[in-house]
């Protein structure tokens, strides 16, 4: 494993390059971007598909997204999803240019929120051959509606109206204010009624912690991530294929129908029996399924 740079913008983003251990100097590789949910870093469950990947001969990058972990960008704890998928060309640009990379070989792979970017990048992003997402979120949808579509049109509005104010007052150079990713009273976090919310909590501090990871984020960027719609043209990625992961239990799985049934052909939804979202994280009773569900994707397309 390297730890390499790579520009986006005036940001310096920072991630690690995994490569086959029997790497031919002569040889041209496939490879694949591999991105984070939306809260984590690039050690978690990025790292861990990307290891499981370069087993089986591909080149894989993780990253972390500008404005979070060890990459740069202020405020820190930006979540902006237009930096996002600009990270994951910028991540492309950095694969292409490397001399053991197949510029022509080159896919992508996303994990929740990261899936939606991936999807979202590639719409766009021709040099990306093959896509795929895990456990894919829509970010967009779930800042505007909540998860499952709890959150009514007047709040969204609300919320929206503060935004608008608390910019305001930032631009006055009043403080930054954030929005807790991990709430304080652990009971609170384990009586969500959210699988997604309930688990994430345990994945991010106790199953897989790590002290970069993002536990809150600046509120003003709610508008832009509602302003996202992450599958408008998805379309556009055919004839390239397209694969969805999600597990058949995840309050979120709708997120990746929503996603499947916009999509052409080539694409396929594998649906992981018993698993919820979180589970496809870390579980080692699901996470080999999805790695070899991987290999083959891959495998067959670049």
């Amino acid at each position: 494993m390297d730890r390499v740079t790579f520009p986006n913008r005036d940001n310096t983003v920072v991630g690690n390059l995994f490569t086959p251990s029997r790497l031919d100097a002569g040889k041209k590789y496939p490879a694949i971007v591999v991105t984070h949910p939306f809260g984590a870093v690039k050690e978690q469950v990025s790292t861990l598909y990307a290891e499981k990947l370069t087993e089986q001969g591909f080149i894989t990058l993780v990253f972390d997204a500008s404005y979070q972990g060890e990459s740069g960008g202020e405020p820190h704890f930006s979540e902006l999803p237009a930096v996002r998928v600009e990270d994951i060309r910028c991540a492309v640009d950095f694969l292409a240019s490397r001399p053991q990379v197949d510029e022509d070989r080159i896919g992508a792979l996303g994990i929740c929120a990261g899936g939606g970017y991936t999807i979202n990048a590639a719409q766009t992003e021709l040099r990306i051959k093959a896509v795929a997402g895990v456990s894919v979120f829509d970010i967009g949808s779930a800042r505007r509606e909540g998860v499952g579509g709890g959150i009514p049109f007047e709040a969204r509005m609300k919320t929206l109206e503060e935004v608008g104010r608390q910019r305001t007052r930032e631009a006055q150079g009043e403080p930054l204010r954030y929005v807790s990713l991990v709430p304080d009273d652990p009971q609170q976090a384990l009586n969500n009624p959210s699988d997604l919310y309930r688990e994430g909590y345990i994945y991010y501090t106790q199953a897989a912690p790590h002290p970069n990871a993002m536990e809150k984020f600046v509120f003003t960027t709610l508008g832009p991530q509602m302003a996202f719609f992450p599958f408008e043209q998805i379309e556009t990625i055919s004839p390239r294929p397209l694969l969805i992961i999600a597990g058949s239990e995840a309050d979120t799985r709708y997120f990746s129908e929503n996603a499947y049934a916009k999509a052409k052909e080539p694409k396929e939804l594998h649906l992981v029996p018993g698993a919820t979202h979180i589970d496809l994280y870390y579980k080692p009773e699901f996470v080999p399924q999805v790695a070899e569900k991987l290999t083959q994707f891959f495998g067959t397309h670049l």
